[in-house]
């Protein structure tokens, strides 16, 4: 694969940047301690599936079992958007609920109004308005980016064309995509890694990145992803490490610690996934201060993304004690 800039080159527009210290360590040869004592003052922001019941309502189990999602949307995603909010409100909730100031989208959420510019135009002037940052687009339903079929592969690589446009439009820094493919080990890798790099290349031409996310599949396994992007090679092609998706299939669970410490050299977003709280506030099930430590010392000081998926609490509380459990860390009160 082409490589424009080498990775520790680049400084890519996301945001992102090396702590000083971590950073002259890193290029020396050396890495920061695994029990790193100073947490870098991240920013939060809200991943806009934390909300989907509100913006599905009571259709959301329709859609869930919809056989062919992408085929869905483009009939019109109308029959099933009916909660109480909209993709439009996402930026307004954001604040006003949360105080937060960044937002991440997904297209699920406005999939027929990619390249609608009066509509995109609404989603910047409110998001405006309420002094938010649109950093990303989270895309699915688009096809598999390692088709095996040359045809479908191409098909594929070009829909997210629109979201490349889209995210620049919104001021985004990145599209999140999906390393979809089939075959061995060694062919998924080559082929995610071509389909990659081919809409890296288009998105370069917007000043976006490309990025994945480990997404259920042989992307939840986190040496296999690493190897894509170490196959890919491309300055705008990165990782989305999520805290929780690491289910390879209903038999295979990848170690969550692992997947992220293996991602995180290509990250250039990172979503903090949660699901429940214990009663001091804690998530029982994913140790956020490893993890956490984790994404530090890897020299990450961009924003953490608040991606609520509980059944437990409400979306909006699960929203706010997530940000509350992130915010205890990031100060060291822990």
């Amino acid at each position: 694969m082409t490589d424009f800039y080498s990775r520790r080159q680049f400084i890519n527009k996301s945001g992102l940047s090396f702590a000083a210290a971590g950073a002259a360590m890193a290029f020396s040869g050396c890495s920061m301690s695994e029990e790193t004592q100073v947490m870098p003052k991240f920013q939060i922001s809200l991943a806009e599936w934390s909300i989907h019941r509100h913006l599905f309502g009571p259709n959301r189990t329709n859609f869930a079992n919809d056989t062919d999602k992408r085929l869905a949307y483009r009939e019109g995603l109308g029959r099933y958007l009916k909660g109480d909010l909209t993709n439009l409100d996402f930026a307004q909730t954001a604040r006003r609920k949360f105080d937060i100031g960044a937002v991440e989208y997904v297209n699920v959420f406005f999939f027929n109004q990619a390249r609608d510019k009066k509509y995109l135009s609404e989603m910047k002037t409110r998001a405006d308005g309420e002094g938010v940052k649109s950093l990303l687009i989270m895309c699915d339903a688009e096809g598999a980016l390692g088709d095996p079929n040359p045809e479908e592969r191409t098909q594929s690589i070009e829909r997210h064309y629109k979201w490349v446009e889209a995210a620049a439009f919104l001021g985004c820094h990145s599209i999140r995509v999906n390393a979809q493919s089939a075959g061995t080990w060694d062919e998924q890798r080559e082929l995610a890694a071509e389909g990659l790099v081919r809409l890296a290349e288009y998105a370069d031409t917007y000043d976006i990145n490309v990025i994945v996310e480990n997404h259920g599949g042989i992307s939840s396994n986190g040496k296999w992803l690493a190897s894509v992007m170490e196959t890919a090679n491309h300055r705008r092609v990165g990782t989305l490490p999520d805290f929780g998706n690491f289910t390879i299939s209903k038999t295979e669970v990848y170690d969550k610690y692992v997947g992220v410490k293996e991602l995180m050299p290509f990250a250039k977003a990172v979503s903090v996934k949660s699901f429940n709280f214990d009663e001091n506030g804690n998530e029982p099930d994913i140790d956020f201060d490893r993890l956490l430590k984790i994404v530090a010392n890897a020299g990450y000081t961009g924003y953490l993304g608040i991606e609520y998926e509980g059944d437990n609490l409400s979306e909006f509380e699960g929203i706010r004690k997530t940000k509350a459990l992130l915010n205890r860390i990031i100060a060291g009160t822990d």
